[in-house]
C-alpha cells in the first residue's frame, strides 16, 4: 500500500566503545525533511551515555499510537456530525517483562481531553463508541500487540 522511511543514523565519537562507555544519543531523519535527535531513556542506559533532553523510542512509541489515535478518533467523530476543537493526550507506556524476563511495553494508556463546539454535542456514550471505533481503525493499534487502555475525561 504504501511505505514510510525513516533514517536512522548514530556515529561512534571517541569514548571507549568496547567498554561500552560511548554515547547513545542518534538522530532520527524523516522523508519530510524533520530530524529529531533521539536517545535510549536514562533508565535503560545511565547519563552520560544517554540524553534525557532527546526523545526516547519508548516515549516515541506511546507518542504513535496516541497519534493515531488521534487522528482516527477527529475522523470518527467529524464523521458523526461532531466538532472537535481540542484533543489533549498525555500518554504513558509502561515497560514490564515478558515470561522470558525480556523488558517490553506490556501497555499504553491513553488520557485524552477532548473539546468539541457546535449545534450538538456527544453524549458520554457516544464519545466512548467514537473512542472503540478509533482503537479498531487505528493503523499503529493493528500492528501492535502492547494493550491500549483509553482513560480520560471531557474537557479540555
Amino acid at each position: 500500500m504504501s511505505e514510510h522511511p525513516a533514517t536512522i543514523h548514530w556515529e561512534r565519537s571517541g569514548e571507549d566503545f568496547l567498554k561500552g562507555k560511548y554515547s547513545h544519543e542518534h538522530m532520527w531523519s524523516f522523508d519530510g525533511g524533520m530530524t529529531v535527535p533521539a536517545s535510549p531513556s536514562p533508565s535503560v542506559v545511565p547519563a552520560p551515555y544517554s540524553n534525557p533532553a532527546h526523545v526516547d523510542p519508548e516515549e516515541a512509541f506511546g507518542a504513535a499510537v496516541s497519534s493515531c489515535h488521534l487522528l482516527t478518533f477527529l475522523y470518527v467523530a467529524s464523521r458523526h456530525g461532531f466538532q472537535v476543537d481540542c484533543y489533549e493526550d498525555k500518554a504513558f507506556g509502561t515497560m514490564t517483562k515478558n515470561e522470558q524476563g525480556v523488558p517490553w511495553i506490556s501497555f499504553i494508556t491513553l488520557n485524552p481531553r477532548i473539546a468539541y463546539s457546535g449545534p450538538k454535542l456527544p453524549p458520554p456514550a457516544d464519545e466512548k463508541l467514537f473512542h472503540l471505533l478509533a482503537h479498531e481503525q487505528c493503523y499503529i493499534a493493528n500492528s501492535i500487540k502492547t494493550e491500549v487502555k483509553i482513560g480520560g475525561a471531557r474537557g479540555a
